[in-house]
């Protein structure tokens, strides 16, 4: 089958391709491309045949939970097991195994709250009274690195 035709892509050898690819990261011009095809035909099609688009967004759905996964454990913090192989001084060969500890990352977490529970983490604006402003408090304020 020539390339480009739509035929081609919903066959299920050709939706895994269009799956893996989606998967892989590629965006919908790079899989247009791969396709030998003009990305607005790539739209076309996607509304048109309901397996091109269920396939791009299985990939991309993949891809999404492992990024979020991924966070997930970068903000909460993870064990890792390390396996090296380790020769002593007789020349005798082992598998030494060690568990470590990484951090949680608070970068990670900021983000993961911000976007999880906007509630509780949005940035809010520090509201400041009359009285605070009358007081002096403001001008005070305006001295210290706080203000800056």
């Amino acid at each position: 089958m020539a390339k480009g035709k739509y035929h081609e892509w919903l066959t299920n050898e050709g939706r895994l391709k269009l799956e893996a690819w989606a998967r892989d990261g590629l965006n919908d011009e790079q899989i247009a491309h791969n396709m030998g095809i003009a990305v607005s035909t790539l739209y076309i099609w996607k509304d048109k045949f309901l397996e091109i688009s269920e396939s791009l967004k299985r990939g991309k759905e993949v891809v999404d939970i492992e990024v979020e996964n991924a966070l997930y454990k970068k903000a909460v913090g993870y064990e890792v097991t390390e396996i090296k192989k380790e020769q002593n001084e007789f020349g005798e060969k082992k598998i030494v195994e060690t568990t470590k500890h990484i951090q949680p990352d608070t970068a990670a977490a900021i983000f993961w709250l911000k976007n999880r529970r906007p509630d509780k983490w949005k940035d809010k604006p520090m509201e400041i009274s009359r009285e605070a402003e009358n007081d002096g408090f403001i001008e005070a304020m305006k001295d210290t690195d706080v203000w800056k």
